[in-house]
């Protein structure tokens, strides 16, 4: 049949109308699919990204939709607290029973210098002695490796192909990763090694140094080893899907091409999106790179929300998000849009933190230790270390009763620009702003009916303008229309010192360019913490969610459900529900109940910082991760195991 012959314009006529009907059909489904907000069990799962049941719906008791019987809250503190008391409660007594302990985790003897290790715990009283699983984690893909090719590879991320050096009287053909720095343990000694640097880095060695003071109370009992530090706070390591599951492929960055940032030739989530199966979302074009408002939860985009959307909770961060099978998430966190270049080979890279999907080696952030007044509770600066409380810290009764947060702009690079409107910071900021014109469906007990929650819908406006002190201080990086567009789509306001934290009840703590570093000083202050991050840290599995802190999605959209609880219902929230006056005794009756288990939560942070986030916690995660370590070094691990 001729492509001119009538009969087969009348055909491909009648292809096309049948497929805009089948597209228009589908994006029907979808689109009611996406819509059902109504309050049920099933659908409330489905607020955030889809990526698992962490959601908790309420109950609903009777006929009536727009009564609630039993909050969920309430049943997370107290599942958390029993969670926490169970895990406390199984820890090793002994000696014997840790060796053992660590078999039935491991599957393998523990590493040389064990019982050194235990002895140092267990003087300095260090609590959850069995819980390293996040060093077993980190270190697993490693095994895959002879003792030589870790060693090489240790050397390769600090000295990259290209620079000619004299290492240990090898000469060795190397070249220069920046923002990369090498501690040596070299005669029972942690060293910075020093080399000349090919590219020029801004960095100061602040990570590297901080490592060396958690390792000075045990270096002399450590073997000779490298560690390389990430200089940065963003995660740097991407191991390709088919050389995580082919070892015995070799990968190799073109030299020529290697530049510091990307320029250009590439992003982190071009990068990232090679770590995942190739049958997932990430791996097909279209889905990782569609329009970043596809399939967005309203409560992202900041338009109206119902009781589906802002009135579920999670019951932990969300570190386990899976960007692989939902890469549209991606555009939310700016570290995909970092300018650093990640490494796509296997180096052993030791990180702050790091994402679902890196390959970082998780070590403590030098901020939670470094003696900076700018990350640290009760800083004492004639002593220059920390008190026991802040000078500038408040009495529970005298704080105010608002959601507070300062920082700069930071939360992403420009690679590529044109996305920072999306990142984190910038996506709270304004959804906060007192010109927000969202509608929020807020749940909160009934006056009229004690023990039962009712829903209001309230402008955001109100609610922002009663409950939250949210502005950023400094721009930092590039907007979409330049700093006049920033400034008038967010709220600044002056740079205050650490200690004005103190004087509010809710201490939000959000992701920046990577971990959010003031975390460990919120947990030590008088102030409960809210928290949402996409990182894990060395002290994820260390922390509970409703018991130290209150932990928050990455949509943000059940944070004013999450106050309501614990504050009660706002002025703006009783004036929309036509709550007389008459009721005032009952609504303080709310308020004074929930402000009671806020301040258990504050408590309990503040408890938990004092005796499991302690530096000497630290120093013994990481001499812990360091025998893990010395064994990976060794060519012959099996001698580097320990036996009783």
């Amino acid at each position: 049949m001729s492509p001119l012959d009538p009969r087969a314009s009348k055909m491909r006529g009648w292809l096309y109308i049948a497929w805009v009907f089948s597209f228009f059909m589908l994006a029907g489904l979808f689109a009611a699919r996406r819509d059902r907000t109504t309050v049920s069990h099933s659908k409330l799962r489905s607020n955030w990204f889809s990526v698992s049941p962490k959601w908790l719906p309420f109950s609903l008791q009777g006929s009536d939709p727009n009564v609630i019987h039993e909050h969920p809250i309430p049943k997370l503190m107290a599942e958390a607290e029993q969670k926490f008391k169970a895990l406390l409660a199984k820890q090793s007594k002994t000696f014997p029973q840790a060796v053992a302990e660590y078999r039935r985790r491991y599957g393998r003897n523990p590493p040389r210098g064990f019982d050194d290790w235990w002895e140092f715990a267990t003087q300095n009283d260090v609590k959850l002695i069995d819980e390293f699983d996040a060093i077993f984690e980190d270190l697993a893909p490693f095994w895959s490796l002879s003792g030589k090719e870790f060693r090489d590879r240790a050397h390769e991320v600090r000295f990259y192909l290209t620079l000619v050096v004299i290492l240990t009287q090898t000469r060795m053909q190397v070249g220069q990763l920046p923002s990369i720095d090498l501690v040596r343990i070299q005669d029972g000694e942690a060293i910075d090694f020093k080399v000349q640097k090919k590219f020029k880095d801004q960095e100061k060695g602040h990570r590297s140094l901080g490592f060396r003071r958690l390792v000075e109370k045990y270096q002399h009992k450590l073997p000779n080893m490298d560690f390389p530090i990430n200089a940065k706070a963003e995660g740097r390591v991407l191991v390709p899907w088919e050389y995580q599951q082919y070892s015995n492929l070799t990968y190799q960055d073109s030299v020529d091409d290697f530049s510091p940032d990307w320029q250009g030739t590439g992003s982190v989530w071009d990068a990232y999106r090679r770590t995942c199966a190739p049958n997932t979302q990430a791996r097909r074009l279209f889905s990782s790179y569609r329009n970043p408002n596809a399939e967005k939860p309203r409560s992202l985009l900041g338009t109206s929300n119902t009781p589906g959307e802002s009135f579920s909770f999670v019951e932990a961060v969300d570190v386990d998000l899976d960007f692989c099978q939902y890469p549209w998430a991606h555009f939310t966190q700016g570290h995909f849009f970092s300018d650093w270049r990640t490494m796509s080979k296997l180096y052993p890279v030791l990180s702050p933190a790091r994402a679902n999907g890196f390959a970082d080696i998780r070590i403590p952030s030098h901020y939670y230790h470094g003696q900076n007044s700018r990350y640290t509770y009760g800083w004492d600066p004639v002593n220059l270390e920390p008190k026991e409380i802040d000078d500038m810290e408040v009495p529970w009764d005298e704080k105010s009763d608002v959601i507070f947060w300062r920082g700069a702009t930071t939360g992403g690079g420009s690679t590529p620009q044109g996305f920072s409107p999306n990142y984190q910071r910038h996506r709270f900021v304004r959804m906060t702003h007192d010109n927000a014109t969202a509608n929020y469906t807020i749940i909160h007990e009934s006056p009229l009916n004690p023990g039962t929650f009712i829903s209001t819908t309230v402008p955001a406006r109100d609610l922002n303008q009663e409950i939250m002190d949210v502005a950023f201080v400094s721009a930092v990086g590039s907007y979409p229309g330049g700093e006049t567009a920033l400034r008038k789509a967010h709220r600044f306001a002056d740079s205050v010192p650490l200690g004005e934290h103190w004087s509010y009840k809710y201490l939000i703590d959000l992701d920046g360019m990577g971990y959010s570093g003031r975390f460990m000083a919120f947990m030590a202050s008088d102030s409960a913490v809210i928290k949402s991050t996409v990182y894990k840290e060395y002290f994820s599995d260390w922390v509970q969610p409703w018991l130290h802190y209150i932990p928050l999605s990455s949509s943000y959209s059940e944070i004013y459900n999450i106050y309501a609880y614990f504050s009660g219902p706002t002025d703006s929230t009783l004036r929309v529900a036509n709550t007389t006056e008459s009721l005032t005794a009952d609504i303080n009756t709310i308020r004074s109940n929930g402000d009671r288990q806020l301040r258990q939560i504050a408590r309990a942070g503040k408890q938990w910082k004092r005796t499991m986030g302690r530096t000497v916690d630290m120093e013994a995660y990481i001499y812990r991760l360091c025998l893990e370590y010395a064994r990976l070094w060794a060519d012959d691990r099996d001698a580097w195991s320990f036996t009783l």
